[in-house]
């Protein structure tokens, strides 16, 4: 039986990772549309030849946890007619928990006629033929949302099957940048198959294998060391989100997590049922968040592998938003999902008190606009915004951060923007006073706003604004979004959620993400920490004294007779 030393274990371990970036990398370079290859909407990643995870490259981490559960379902539905240069993708939102414009696809790979692994690379695609182009804020059934697909072979030992490709085609509006995202997920694979063979030339096949088992029994047993060191105890959350898109009702996110020697049980019992809007999220994908937010606290220096999660058990109800089933819309699947990792990291926040957090301000907060019959020829603009993160035990929140659902995703730079879309992007800045205030201040949520340069559909999706960042130990909670859209007539509409429609030229959107929370009691917070928040803009004098206890003048100096005592 072939071993594998712990020097060539750590080789291989920094290889895959190394391996899993250059396959992003490829994907980022050769993709068609910006949301990939600006905003980094994907992942990537290598597993081994039973579907475990080897190494991972994230624009999007929400991702990666669920890319292993893919794979599984390809080797399902194929078993042994699984040939070299072969390439599946699937879509399915109840299969891959995600909504239908996340195509993974996966490539086997082979080294000399032997397989070794999956390569996979999932990608956001501009738009899969949905009721609205790109993404719809109006679903209610996945029928709304566009073609949907299980497992499919589309590529046969190298080959294209042009039935498959014919249909690609037929069901999207941006037929040159699918087909053109989709080649660059290939091309992802293809590198991560040369990459693969480079290290198997050297130690070949057996101790490749022995290598990766020592990764995986590694993982578990750091995992079950951490959680062994946690006090046994049971604890419970829960928040609302503001509604479903469709109702004006709030909709209920509940978690208990119980630690029980070396095993954490995370049990949503309590959370809403089914909803009619299109916030259902897939089970797959709900898991996925959790390992997420569990490896933020949880041996966080450690990469994501298939021996990783061994200690935790999920329990999702079978009639809950976290596993949606057909026909449950699931266009906004992520909408539950920063809530729930705030969530879970405030219960294990008790159980971790060093490494607690308030909350961050959660929600994707899109902004959408398009034209499919411009004259500049179709466009689509769809991408998230940054918003502020909660105070730690010893530092302010971060501000102007992507949520924790979205990882690397980044907002288009303003140039960028500007270049290929017929709208202005007139502010990008930090909202003053959108932070907790605390003894560690949360981080600041910004202000960006679109000014349109010809008529198009806009649409909105921001939430959080029922239950904002909250705020621990005494720290105040963050400020919720807010939005204006300002008509050329001076007309302003104040909407957080809305289905694309048309807008005239010249019509301005001004949209406003939540702050952190904030850590501790404000009245604590240093008068010269304070004095600097109000120089720099982050907090406004009218706070400064209302929240802190600290009177600042015009002239931006402290008024020591007005200022609170500092104990």
């Amino acid at each position: 039986m072939a071993h594998a030393d712990p020097i060539t274990t750590e080789v291989v371990r920094n290889f895959v990772i190394s391996c899993a970036k250059d396959m992003n990398a490829a994907l980022w370079r050769s993709a068609f549309s910006a949301i990939i290859y600006e905003g980094r909407d994907s992942a990537v990643a290598l597993l081994d030849e039973k579907g475990n995870m080897l190494g991972q490259s994230t624009g999007v981490p929400l991702f990666v946890g669920a890319i292993d559960a893919c794979v599984k379902l390809v080797l399902d539905r194929y078993g042994e007619d699984i040939h070299p240069g072969d390439i599946f993708i699937l879509n399915d939102s109840y299969l891959q928990g995600t909504h239908l414009h996340d195509v993974t696809a996966i490539g086997p790979l082979f080294y000399k006629d032997e397989l070794v692994g999956f390569g996979a690379a999932r990608a956001h695609w501009q738009d899969i033929g949905a009721i609205d182009p790109g993404s719809t804020m109006g679903s209610t059934s996945i029928f709304h949302e566009g073609l949907r697909l299980g497992p499919t072979r589309i590529v046969t030992k190298f080959k294209r099957i042009p039935e498959w490709y014919d249909l690609l085609t037929r069901n999207t509006r941006l037929k040159d940048m699918t087909i053109g995202d989709l080649n660059a997920q290939i091309t992802s694979i293809r590198t991560g198959e040369k990459r693969l063979s480079q290290i198997l030339d050297r130690i070949g096949a057996d101790t490749y294998r022995a290598a990766c088992a020592n990764i995986f029994e590694q993982a578990r047993l750091l995992d079950r060391e951490a959680i062994g060191k946690l006090k046994d105890g049971s604890y419970y959350r829960e928040g609302y989100l503001d509604d479903d898109g469709v109702t004006t009702d709030p909709v209920k996110v509940a978690l208990r997590l119980t630690i029980e020697g070396e095993k954490m049980i995370i049990d949503l019992e309590g959370s809403s049922g089914p909803v009619q809007g299109s916030i259902n999220c897939g089970a797959v994908q709900t898991e996925s968040l959790l390992r997420l937010a569990y490896k933020t606290m949880i041996s966080p220096d450690r990469a994501i592998t298939g021996g990783s999660f061994s200690t935790m058990e999920v329990r999702i109800p079978d009639k809950c938003i976290f596993n949606a089933r057909e026909p449950a819309a699931c266009e906004w699947y992520f909408t539950g999902l920063g809530l729930l990792a705030d969530l879970m990291i405030s219960c294990l926040g008790e159980a971790m008190p060093e490494k607690a957090t308030a909350a961050h301000y959660g929600d994707s907060m899109v902004a959408a606009f398009f034209d499919m019959e411009s004259d500049r020829g179709q466009w689509i603009s769809v991408e998230p915004t940054a918003g502020g993160w909660g105070g730690a035990n010893g530092s302010d929140g971060e501000s102007a951060l992507i949520n924790l659902v979205n990882g690397g995703f980044r907002n288009l730079p303003a140039e960028v923007y500007e270049t290929k879309f017929p709208v202005r992007v007139e502010e990008f800045s930090l909202r003053q006073d959108s932070g907790g205030p605390g003894r560690w201040r949360g981080g600041m949520g910004v202000v960006r706003s679109y000014r349109l340069l010809e008529d198009c559909y806009g649409a909105l999706w921001f939430e959080r604004s029922r239950t904002p960042a909250w705020g621990i130990n005494g720290g105040g909670d963050g400020q919720g979004p807010d939005n204006d859209i300002i008509h050329p007539d001076g007309r302003v509409e104040k909407p957080l959620k809305m289905r694309a429609r048309r807008f005239e030229k010249g019509t301005l959107f001004v949209t406003r993400t939540g702050g952190g929370g904030g850590n501790g009691n404000p009245k604590t917070r240093p008068v010269d920490e304070v004095l600097h928040d109000v120089v720099s803009g982050a907090v406004s004098r009218e706070a400064a004294l209302s929240h802190y206890g600290v009177a600042i003048g015009s002239d931006l100096t402290v008024d020591p007779v007005r200022t609170e005592a500092r104990a």
